[in-house]
């Protein structure tokens, strides 16, 4: 008898809701019962879901994050941002780039080769919002962290896309010296970002146009999911950013419409199934036979990054005179990281063969560590801070 693909989904669905329910006894956030649930049943353990059947469930990480990114998006209501003012975006700058720096510099330091120390310093800057939407979600966290951090984890990518095209520029300049153009290669992640942000904000103000005349619930919903599917296709036959086309499209969204709070309210109540799979796909995916290779540039890697992103957070947060929370809590909830980071692997191993098996070694062993603990840390903090009640 043929198992058929919805009886996978079920399975992935009902291990998720078990798992979840399990780790909450142990005071643990869903998110990691999730991803414990696929690593459990997927191809490294007991093998119930095979390696193609993960990689062909890649369109529920694709919807799942393009709603990810639209609700992250609602954080940026241009009330809210005169209030934070350049905090966030300090903030996530500093993050970002002390991550890079201590990643890059610890690697030359123990001898590892420039260009593949440069390319996991720039790869290192990235955060995965999904994770940690998650745990604010399923606890309601309220207060200056959970707000700040929505708003940096946004502005996180960009700077991570940034890093990532310099250093791009600079390896390729040095292997292929005659090949491309350095000038271009730098321009390339601008124009990504720019252009991302430019579709965004064009199907922002189209999405209110429909709203006039569908004014139930029902329809509201099959337009909101409609035109987030719309912008991850285009931003991915454009060959630009789904998460920040989507969450560009999100900020339009929720400072045009003046039914803004009833839509996002909508699209979070059929986005729990979409997120479940979504984390236990993930957590199938999260191979763990490589972390015996890692060794030394893997422990190096995953601890630099997380001192570059805590003292990142608190030298931006003292700069910009931030909150006392901020300061000590916010660089704790910067951990996760997972789909920016993987592509941008995936994207560096396409360009650099000769570094491939490096790099996506110590980035797929560096997620499969920071998504289980990143969560963690992140409800810690978040209770720490008196952001969570529970």
């Amino acid at each position: 008898m043929e198992l058929t693909t919805l009886f996978y989904l079920s399975l992935i669905l009902l291990s998720g809701l078990i798992f979840g329910r399990a780790v909450k006894l142990l005071k643990l956030p869903n998110v990691t019962g999730y991803l414990l649930a696929g690593l459990i049943l997927g191809p490294y353990c007991l093998k119930i879901f095979t390696v193609d059947l993960v990689t062909s469930f890649e369109l529920i990480s694709e919807m799942a994050l393009a709603f990810i990114a639209f609700s992250i998006g609602a954080e940026f209501k241009i009330s809210y941002l005169k209030k934070l003012g350049s905090t966030s975006v300090v903030i996530a700058i500093f993050a970002a780039l002390l991550a890079s720096v201590f990643v890059t510099l610890s690697l030359i330091i123990i001898g590892v080769e420039f260009e593949i120390a440069l390319l996991l310093g720039a790869i290192a800057s990235a955060t995965a919002p999904a994770a940690t939407v998650m745990v604010i979600k399923q606890y309601n966290a309220k207060g200056p962290v959970s707000e700040m951090l929505l708003s940096v984890v946004a502005i996180d990518d960009a700077v991570a896309l940034i890093l990532f095209g310099l250093s791009m520029a600079v390896v390729n300049s040095m292997t292929n010296p005659g090949e491309a153009s350095m000038t271009m290669s730098v321009i390339m992640p601008v124009v990504e970002i720019i252009g991302s942000f430019v579709v965004g904000v064009i199907l922002g103000i189209l999405f209110k146009i429909p709203l006039k005349y569908f004014r139930k619930d029902s329809n509201r919903l099959i337009i909101t999911t409609g035109f987030v599917f719309l912008a991850s296709s285009i931003a991915s036959m454009l060959g630009l950013s789904p998460l920040l086309l989507c969450m560009s499209m999100g900020a339009v969204v929720v400072n045009i419409v003046g039914s803004a709070k009833s839509i996002f309210s909508l699209a979070d109540r059929v986005t729990p199934p979409l997120y479940l799979m979504f984390f236990v796909v993930s957590g199938a995916g999260l191979d763990i036979t490589i972390l015996p290779k890692v060794g030394l540039i893997g422990f190096m890697y995953i601890i630099t990054r997380f001192l570059g992103k805590v003292l990142g957070s608190y030298a931006g947060a003292i700069i910009t005179k931030a909150p006392e929370t901020v300061k000590k809590y916010l660089g704790f909830t910067l951990i996760p990281q997972a789909g920016v980071a993987i592509g941008l692997s995936l994207l560096a191993s396409q360009k650099l063969p000769a570094y491939a098996a490096t790099i996506r070694t110590v980035v797929l062993a560096a997620t499969f560590i920071y998504e289980l603990v990143g969560p963690v840390l992140t409800k810690i903090s978040l209770k720490k801070a008196g952001e969570i009640t529970e």
